[in-house]
């Protein structure tokens, strides 16, 4: 006995476009984190947390592509630990950097 194949419907499409959806968040935080560093008169702080924010920006497109890549397949793979951990801190890096160049 055989088992049929799996339909996934729209849920791989839907997972696509969240992981899109909060890679351009991302994206619009780390631009408005380089622009608040250029009018605020830049010091060597407020420098770093830009720099480190980008950081944060580009591990978190490297694990937002690789989810995506992942979930091109048939068969999508679940989302590891390492993979979630990954993202959710780089989204807690890039709250704590915001707040860093506040103060």
């Amino acid at each position: 006995m055989t088992t049929p194949a799996r339909d996934p419907g729209l849920q791989p499409e839907r997972t696509r476009l969240a992981w899109r959806r909060t890679t351009l968040t991302c994206t619009v935080v780390t631009l408005l984190a380089g622009r608040q560093a250029l009018h605020g008169g830049a010091g060597p702080a407020a420098l770093i947390a830009v720099a480190l924010t980008l950081l944060a920006w580009l591990v978190f497109l490297r694990a937002a592509h690789l989810r995506v890549a992942g979930t091109a397949t048939a068969e999508p793979a679940p989302l590891s630990p390492r993979l979630a951990l990954t993202a959710a801190a780089c989204t807690v890096a890039l709250a704590v950097f915001a707040a860093a160049m506040l103060f």
